[in-house]
């Protein structure tokens, strides 16, 4: 894992994973600010159809409890940080607290039991757990990569490299 790989984890470790004020991020502790992603429940539909229109309609999409502006469990928080970390801001996120349907249509959709839920390209990745591992140990840079998104982790290290 390069220096700036490892410095970004080190800053994630810090700010995503313990909210603003210190407390774990399970205590509902929300993020400041917006990642420029879009919201929505997605139109009250949990029909295999229509969440298969929504992981496909943009390259990142994250099926989440609350907003990036204000994501509402840790676990979402962590994915929009650990997403703000690499740069990518231009994602979307449904809010499935928002629309029942959409929230048992995703597991459905996914088998995956719990949220959030992150998908590149179409393509199920996992939750915040495997989007971490991923960050880690660089596999999210070049998936990344794979969408045409250049990680921002890889212009921090171009600067430590100039130091």
């Amino acid at each position: 894992m390069s220096a700036a790989l490892r410095a970004g984890w080190r800053r994630l470790g810090a700010a995503a994973l313990r909210g603003r004020a210190g407390r774990p991020l399970s205590q509902g502790q929300a993020a400041a600010g917006d990642s420029g992603g879009a919201e929505g429940g997605g139109g009250g539909s949990g029909s295999r159809e229509a969440v298969e229109r929504l992981v496909r309609e943009h390259p990142v999409v994250v099926f989440m409890k609350g907003s990036p502006a204000q994501p509402l469990c840790g676990f979402s928080n962590a994915v929009v940080q650990i997403l703000r970390l690499h740069g990518v801001e231009d994602y979307r996120a449904h809010d499935v607290l928002q629309d029942p349907d959409l929230r048992q249509g995703i597991k459905n959709y996914s088998n995956w039991p719990t949220i959030p839920q992150v998908y590149l390209n179409g393509e199920f990745v996992g939750g915040c757990d495997i989007l971490l591992q991923m960050h880690q140990n660089g596999d999210l840079v070049e998936e990344l990569k794979k969408l045409g998104i250049r990680s921002a982790l890889l212009d921090a290290e171009k600067d430590q490299e100039k130091k």
